[in-house]
């Protein structure tokens, strides 16, 4: 009989983020500080996962204040009315490339979903000192944030844009194992009669 493992994931051990060119000539780097998910698998396998994963858009964090507001507003995110970015998948399989995994699922945001491919490579799974087991997994990819409705930027005097539409994907995660603890039992008061 097969069993189903559930994990989460470890916020202090992990990160999503992004990387976008810039001016034409480097890269802009990104964070989500807040983001959680619910993920199932069968046993330890990772191809049979189930992930269900939610990001706050207003949690968006590039080291510059008046960039972060820019980006929670209506010209890219528009926070006030889209509250969260998801990311939906059951499909994990080998890369064509022979090198780790391909995940496809889908991505909604601003009430807009595509149909995306990440690539996966799975580090391996541990026990930590205090008894969990972790697991670590690496996540990339490239999409085009114009697809969602992304598309504000300005044009440069020597041509090209500001900023580009496409935009990477760079994300460090650590699960930790879910633990079933056993719920008690708790039984109802009852009144014994004795009988004389």
């Amino acid at each position: 009989m097969t069993k189903e493992t559930k994990w989460s994931i470890d916020k202090t051990h992990s990160e999503i983020g992004f990387k976008v060119r810039h001016l034409m000539i480097a890269h802009v780097r990104g964070t989500f500080k807040t983001f959680d998910a619910d993920i199932k698998s069968v046993e330890k396998d990772f191809k049979t996962a189930d992930i269900d994963l939610w990001v706050d858009p207003s949690s968006i964090s590039t080291g510059d204040l008046k960039r972060d507001e820019h980006l929670k507003s209506p010209d890219f995110f528009d926070v006030l009315n889209h509250k969260q970015i998801n990311f939906t998948s059951n499909t994990i399989i080998n890369a064509e490339n022979g090198d780790g995994y391909e995940m496809w699922g889908d991505l909604t945001i601003k009430g807009i979903t595509k149909h995306i491919k990440l690539n996966v490579v799975i580090g391996g799974i541990v026990k930590d000192p205090w008894g969990n087991e972790k697991a670590g997994i690496e996540i990339s990819g490239t999409i085009c944030r114009s697809d969602w409705g992304l598309t504000w930027n300005a044009t440069l005097e020597t041509g090209g844009f500001m900023v580009s539409d496409e935009v990477h994907i760079l994300c460090e995660i650590e699960l930790i194992k879910s633990i079933n603890k056993l719920q008690p039992i708790v039984l109802e008061n009852t009144t014994l009669k004795s009988s004389n």
